[in-house]
């Protein structure tokens, strides 16, 4: 503990955040504030680290909803994927704990909140304000693919900005480690890619098909296949069609139309060179990927923040008290021993 508190006091002079807390931690460390979004199983709330004065956004899952739907080896994998992973792009995870109810994951507060928010904000996005964002996601597949994890769950509601507008990948529950191939049907309905609808087994070529979706969207205002009906949009996929309004970018358009490719052998990214071919394609041309990675670029939307604890770019939600009952398991069988 006094080691920890000289780290503290050596972040702080240093004038950066606290990026470690002190073990084990429970939900009496912190005060509880609002919420900051909702998802099936849970909740995420912002919190402050009474010892400290720290800010963060606590992830508190329902243990009884994680095991009705099937999610604990996911809950784990993302917990055991954000504590090998470190990245300036990336959602930092200071750590976690349970109590009877529930799951608890301490993850960085990223200030500025939802980029789904801010893109349904401006309705699309310019190709300069486009490629700044790509640009930082591109970074983050290729980091994450050197080590085999894929991410598998890329949409505009899993990034978040920081204070200088520059994104946070969040939400690893899809994420996996995988050598060659893996066979779970995972994602959302509009970033599915053709592999993963047809079974065939799919891998990091998956990130590149996402990529590809969230640079149409960016730029159109919505996905290139969207229907009422999932099946619709899944029939969209596999046929392959992408058809791009007239104000789109010639290279821009070029470059999608390369990642949404259905055959691997063809897809870029999924090629001999990697990442590369996607960071050298013409509708990059020119720009500072190193100016990128120190943050010394001008983001095109820079968050009104007040503070390092303003939650105002978070939408408001009610609070929600009520409880599923814990399922009665097996003598012995507590799924979460490894959380």
């Amino acid at each position: 503990f006094d080691q920890f508190h000289q780290s503290l006091k050596d972040n702080k002079m240093a004038g950066q955040a606290v990026r470690t807390l002190p073990t084990p931690l429970t939900l009496d460390d912190f005060d509880v504030g609002v919420t900051l979004g909702t998802g099936s199983f849970g909740r995420v709330r912002f919190a402050t680290h009474k010892t400290t004065g720290s800010f963060w956004a606590v992830k508190m899952l329902k243990k009884a909803e994680v095991i009705r739907l099937q999610q604990v080896e996911h809950m784990i994998s993302e917990k055991n994927i954000l504590t090998n992973l470190d990245h300036p792009f990336i959602v930092r995870l200071s750590g976690t704990f349970q109590d009877v109810k529930f799951l608890y994951m301490v993850l960085e507060y990223i200030v500025g909140g939802e980029f789904f928010t801010h893109l349904r904000k401006a309705g699309r996005f310019d190709h300069q304000a486009s490629k700044f964002y790509a640009t930082q996601i591109i970074l983050v597949f290729e980091y994450m693919h050197t080590s085999d994890f894929i991410y598998r769950d890329l949409k505009p509601e899993n990034l978040l900005l920081d204070k200088l507008g520059y994104l946070k990948i969040t939400d690893f529950g899809f994420a996996k480690r995988v050598a060659f191939k893996t066979y779970t049907l995972c994602g959302t309905p509009e970033y599915i890619a053709p592999e993963v609808l047809l079974n065939k087994g799919h891998g990091k070529g998956v990130d590149w098909w996402t990529l590809g979706i969230l640079l149409y969207e960016m730029m159109a205002g919505q996905p290139p296949f969207v229907d009422d009906d999932p099946m619709g949009i899944y029939q969209q996929i596999l046929a392959g069609k992408v058809t791009f309004p007239r104000h789109f970018d010639r290279n821009a358009k070029s470059l999608i139309k390369k990642l949404l490719v259905a055959d691997l052998t063809k897809r870029y990214g999924c090629l001999k060179g990697g990442a590369d071919d996607i960071k050298k394609h013409k509708w990059f041309q020119g720009f500072d990927w190193d100016a990128l990675l120190s943050r010394q670029l001008t983001a095109p939307i820079i968050p009104t923040v007040s503070g390092d604890a303003d939650t105002s770019n978070f939408d408001p939600y009610p609070d929600s008290l009520e409880e599923a009952p814990l399922p009665v398991l097996g003598q012995n069988k507590d799924p979460f021993v490894d959380f």
